[in-house]
């Protein structure tokens, strides 16, 4: 039987019609059943639909029994309509084995539902932009998505970049819940959080803003400068939010412009000042974010960071 995959619009409104349709065509290409949702193209302002009409389209994708209910992109407009979700019915799903799929805004959604409920999401793909991207789908995206839909995931692996070194573990880690030499450690049953940067931020001080203690945060984001991504990590130093996490894991944040005044501040200025400010583990380079090559990962659910030199693993195991 077909993998069942409902395709929903929570968010902006779908701009690009061809990237839309190339998505479709693509998943169905790769044996999929595809189910669209009646309001996915709708548009009100720059939403995909009213409140009323985004918040009836979470709530018929939780009804819709797939596999997989995808987002078609991201943008805005989940914040706004967080008071409306019925988490018991997302729950129900949950348990019942639809896996809810995105990124970006999305991570407003998967916050919440974590923060609500405890129920696990996945950080993964959008429709149009991953799918239907116009130079086709990114192969390891698809890999990943296709071990998500088949329960076959069991982590997903990267390379540490080399100017990244990490500091000793033994500066940061209980013994009882890490074995470590200077490049080779373990940090064990610690829950994988995380998503768009801006969207953690902006749920600080709301009853969507889950507490996680020893947990493992992963943060990405588009289109912010160096100065605003370390403003936001400050807010959230200062919220409380990372004083107990044992890792923080940054993965792509693309689409800024930096200019003279910045006078070599950079992204790697913020991680080198995040370091002295934390006692977690700072690792850079996890393929996810707004870029092609994105892995896809548990949110909520309790994982393994493995590292060894520049080998970096997350692991969790078959999820069916």
């Amino acid at each position: 039987m077909n993998k069942h995959i409902y395709i929903y619009s929570p968010s902006s409104a779908v701009r690009d019609k061809f990237a839309f349709k190339r998505g479709v065509k693509r998943l169905t290409a790769l044996g999929y059943e595809v189910e669209v949702d009646e309001a996915a193209l709708r548009s009100h302002g720059r939403f995909a639909g009213n409140d009323e009409t985004r918040l009836a389209a979470i709530h018929r994708a939780s009804a819709s029994r797939a596999d997989v209910a995808l987002i078609s992109r991201g943008g805005y407009g989940i914040t706004r309509i967080l008071p409306g979700i019925d988490y018991k019915a997302v729950t129900n799903a949950v348990d019942r084995g639809t896996r809810f799929v995105g990124f970006s805004d999305f991570t407003a959604f998967q916050m919440a539902l974590l923060a609500q409920t405890g129920a696990i999401s996945w950080a993964g793909p959008a429709l149009g932009e991953d799918f239907g991207a116009k130079e086709g789908a990114d192969d390891i995206m698809e890999a990943c998505f296709d071990d998500l839909i088949t329960g076959q995931g069991e982590g997903s692996g990267w390379r540490l970049p080399k100017k990244t070194p990490n500091k000793k573990i033994t500066e940061v880690m209980d013994p009882s819940c890490a074995k470590a030499t200077n490049d080779i450690y373990s940090i064990h049953d610690s829950v994988l959080w995380g998503g768009n940067l801006a969207m953690l931020t902006s749920l600080v001080g709301t009853p969507y803003f889950p507490v996680v203690k020893n947990g493992i945060l992963f943060i990405e984001d588009v289109g912010e400068h160096p100065y605003r991504v370390e403003r936001m990590l400050a807010q959230l130093i200062q919220a409380g939010a990372l004083a107990h996490q044992k890792a923080i894991v940054f993965g792509h944040f693309s689409d800024y412009k930096l200019v003279p005044h910045d006078n070599g501040y950079k992204i790697g200025s913020v991680i080198d000042w995040l370091k002295s400010q934390v006692t977690a583990q700072v690792l850079t380079g996890l393929p996810f974010g707004h870029v092609a090559t994105k892995v896809i990962l548990p949110v909520g659910l309790r994982v393994t960071l493995d590292v060894e030199g520049r080998d970096a693993f997350l692991l969790w195991g078959h999820q069916h």
